[in-house]
């Protein structure tokens, strides 16, 4: 028999990847979600799974979640606000989401001592470009009044919140924070830039690139971040700590733009958007975002594994899929 789970957000992009991840290697996995952002269609393969259950709920649902953490062994809490558009046009379910949920998953994992990962993310670090951005590096924010620092503090709450309860409540906490994360399933919907620019690129319209383009990334194929977490949930060494997740691979929005147009082979061409324009007056975004792995990698021997260009052939591949779906539909 292997161990249980509960996945938050276990509809959703990583989510429903790590159920897949689980069941395939033996375990129990419960996935609760209240589909705002996640899509039922991304658990299509766990659905007739005997050791999968999907429960339609939220993680605000105090009764429901101490119900289903009550019955497994280890707690992953993904369910969160995700993608800047929606944490800009939608600042208070975000931070509602992101706070209270946790408070509550947290929660409720001391209440019945079960280890819980929390996920994280970049945007911990808010404004700092220096590169690459250890665990330790310092947090640079701008005015509260902007919903991108609040989404950052948010979760920075998160992991003190997590940190608080391991240091003086003894509960086994893991803390992850996840850099740009790409592949299968990725919705455009939320200001994800890579399906946004692949589909783009595909109808042949113009790709929107924000600003000037020379912000830098990083991007993670959600199969290595899957690797990440569970190699992390597995080590027992990894209770108590803070790790980033997440590529080393670094490319500029507008060269990323063009390789998408030459695999593509597109027409298209590149439009500059300015960011008032995107999200606002006064939207701040950061010029580079590059993680430091070496601590997740000394504990766990992991590193990424798929390049840019092997992750960007397959969503391509994927989009290009549902666009022909989508016309034989219609």
């Amino acid at each position: 028999m292997g161990h249980s789970y509960l996945v938050t957000g276990g509809s959703g992009f990583i989510g429903s990847h790590l159920v897949d991840a689980l069941l395939a290697r033996g375990d129990q996995v419960v996935a609760l979600d209240n589909l705002s952002t996640g899509r039922l269609a991304n658990l299509s393969a766990a659905m007739d799974h005997p050791n999968f259950r999907f429960v339609h709920g939220s993680v605000l649902d105090e009764l429901m979640v101490d119900e289903l953490v009550n019955t497994c062994d280890t707690v992953v809490h993904l369910a969160a606000a995700v993608g800047v558009k929606l944490i800009v046009e939608q600042p208070l379910r975000s931070v509602t989401t992101n706070i209270r949920g946790s408070e509550i998953v947290i929660g409720s994992a001391h209440r019945f001592r079960r280890k819980v990962l929390v996920a994280s993310t970049s945007e911990i670090y808010g404004k700092n470009g220096a590169g690459p951005l250890s665990e330790t590096s310092d947090r640079i924010l701008g005015a509260t009044s902007e919903a991108r620092w609040a989404y950052s503090t948010a979760k920075a709450v998160d992991e003190i919140l997590a940190s608080a309860y391991h240091r003086e409540r003894g509960l086994p906490t893991v803390i992850v924070r996840l850099f740009n994360t790409v592949g299968p399933r990725q919705s455009p919907a939320y200001g994800m830039v890579i399906p946004r620019l692949i589909r783009q690129a595909l109808a042949g319209a113009p790709l929107t690139v924000f600003g000037d383009g020379h912000q830098s990334r990083c991007f993670c194929h959600v199969a290595d971040v899957v690797r990440a977490l569970i190699l992390l949930l597995d080590h027992p060494d990894a209770v108590g700590e803070v790790y980033n997740v997440g590529s080393t691979e670094e490319i500029s929005i507008v060269d990323l733009a063009r390789r998408i147009i030459a695999r593509t082979g597109s027409p298209s061409v590149i439009d500059y958007i300015p960011y008032s324009e995107a999200y606002g007056i006064g939207f701040e975004d950061m010029e580079r975002r590059l993680p430091d792995t070496s601590k997740l990698q000394a504990l766990t021997g992991w590193i990424s594994t798929f390049s840019l260009d092997d992750t960007l052939a397959e969503t391509i591949a994927e989009a290009a899929l549902e666009s022909v779906a989508a016309t034989v539909a219609f």
